[in-house]
């Protein structure tokens, strides 16, 4: 548990202290990287960083997209395939979820799709919706009600 929580704060400070430059011509989705808070709940009108790199809901990498799952303490990693920008913001394309298998231990379905996605209409696609410069929506991802707000910087 503190070898994960050490290595998500590691690669969060390493996306956010990526050069401005670089973050701005890299990629469609760079302004987008670093760690975001809300989505299953309400985000606060005001969080320190601390507290919310703490516990971020959806974290966005250059190639990976992390988001949180309730029922799991690690993070659900997406192998980003393609990104493209939009009008409203930025569509991501992942790569195929690994059917591990049919079941795992207590009966829990390791290949459920649906739990590996965003809770979109298509497990591997997620479309981005930029709101301001710090928030952000999953419109079309029912799991995600509400804005997420970007963790400030320390």
């Amino acid at each position: 548990m503190r070898r994960m929580t050490r290595l998500i704060a590691l690669l969060i400070a390493a996306v956010l202290l990526a050069p401005a430059a670089y973050a701005q011509t890299a990629v469609p989705q760079a302004w987008l990287f670093g760690a975001w808070i809300g989505g299953l709940y309400p985000p606060p009108s005001t969080i320190g960083a601390q507290e919310c790199l703490a516990q971020p809901v959806v974290i966005f990498t250059r190639d990976i997209v992390m988001r949180a799952v309730i029922t799991d303490q690690n993070y659900t990693q997406r192998l980003v395939e393609t990104a493209r920008v939009t009008t409203a913001g930025v569509e991501f394309r992942f790569a195929h979820a690994l059917q591990i298998g049919q079941s795992s231990p207590f009966g829990l379905s390791a290949a459920n799709a649906r739990e590996t996605g965003f809770g979109c209409e298509n497990p591997d696609v997620l479309h981005v919706q930029r709101r301001s410069e710090n928030e952000i929506s999953f419109p079309g991802c029912p799991e995600f009600p509400y804005p997420l707000t970007r963790c400030p910087a320390r």
